[in-house]
C-alpha cells in the first residue's frame, strides 16, 4: 500500500503506528508481561496516544505506565476511562468517548464500534468491549475489531467505513478461531487482513495459516501473517 503510516504489530494485540504526521500512536499495549512480545520492544518511552478496545489487563498492559512516563492521550469508553483514573491516570490525559462516536486528532480519527465480548479491568466492571476504526490522513482505515466473535453488524461497518485493513482477532477459546474470523472478515470485505490474538498462551491455538487459507478460499480478501516489530505497511 502507497502510505507514509507505520505500523508494527507488538505480540497479541498489541499494535504502534506512526501517523502521517508523526503521532506515535499505540493500540491495547500489552507489553511487558505478554511472553510474544521480544524485549526490545517492551519498554515504551515516547507514546502521543494509546487507544484502547476494552479492559481486560491483555489489552489495557501498560497504558497506565506509559502514561505516566510520556504524558500521553488516552482514548476509550467512560466506564475503562474511570477506573484508570482511580488508579492515577490524570483527568486531561482521558479522552472518552462511545459506540458509534468519533474523536479526532491531528491526523487521524477514531470511531468506536462494537464488539461481541466481555471487559473489566481488576475485577471491576470497565464498560462494554469495542472495535476501534482508526481512519488516517493519508485516506488509509485500519479496523482493530478487538475481541469479539462474528456479528452481523459487521457487514455495515464494512459499508459504513470501508477500512483497507481488517485486524482481526483468531485464536479462539476467548475471542473467534480462524474459521469464524475468516466468515467475519468476509463480511467487512477489506483490501487486507491481518490475523491477532493467537499464540500468546496455549489455549490461543488458533492457526494464522487456517485463517489465510479459509479467508482466501471464500473472498479475495489478501492475508498477512505478521511478523512482530516488521512493518507491516511496508512496501514489498
Amino acid at each position: 500500500m502507497d502510505t507514509k503510516l507505520k505500523g508494527y504489530w507488538l505480540g497479541h494485540s498489541a499494535f504502534k503506528f506512526i501517523s502521517p504526521n508523526g503521532n506515535i500512536i499505540f493500540v491495547d499495549p500489552f507489553l511487558k508481561d505478554n511472553p510474544s512480545t521480544p524485549e526490545e520492544l517492551k519498554t515504551v518511552t515516547e507514546a502521543d496516544f494509546i487507544l484502547l478496545t476494552h479492559g481486560h489487563e491483555d489489552h489495557v498492559g501498560d497504558t497506565l505506565e506509559i502514561a505516566a512516563t510520556t504524558g500521553c492521550k488516552v482514548v476509550g469508553i467512560p466506564e475503562l476511562l474511570g477506573l484508570l483514573k482511580k488508579h492515577g491516570l490524570k483527568e486531561e490525559q482521558a479522552i472518552e468517548f462511545n459506540k458509534g462516536g468519533t474523536v479526532h486528532f491531528d491526523d487521524f480519527s477514531v470511531t468506536m464500534v462494537s464488539a461481541n465480548h466481555s471487559s473489566s479491568f481488576r475485577g471491576e466492571y470497565a464498560g462494554d468491549p469495542a472495535g476501534l476504526i482508526i481512519s488516517f490522513e493519508d485516506d488509509l482505515c485500519i479496523y482493530h475489531m478487538g475481541d469479539t466473535n462474528i456479528f452481523s453488524d459487521l457487514s455495515l461497518y464494512g459499508e459504513l467505513y470501508e477500512p483497507h485493513i481488517v485486524l482481526a482477532p483468531i485464536g479462539d477459546h476467548y475471542t473467534m478461531g480462524p474459521e469464524e474470523a475468516a466468515y467475519a472478515v468476509e463480511m467487512i470485505n477489506p483490501e487486507l487482513a491481518i490475523p491477532i490474538h493467537y499464540g500468546t498462551w496455549p489455549p490461543l491455538a488458533g492457526d494464522p495459516n487456517d485463517f489465510k487459507s479459509i479467508l482466501e478460499e471464500i473472498s479475495e480478501v489478501d492475508v498477512v501473517i505478521p511478523k512482530i516489530g516488521q512493518n507491516l505497511l511496508a512496501k514489498s
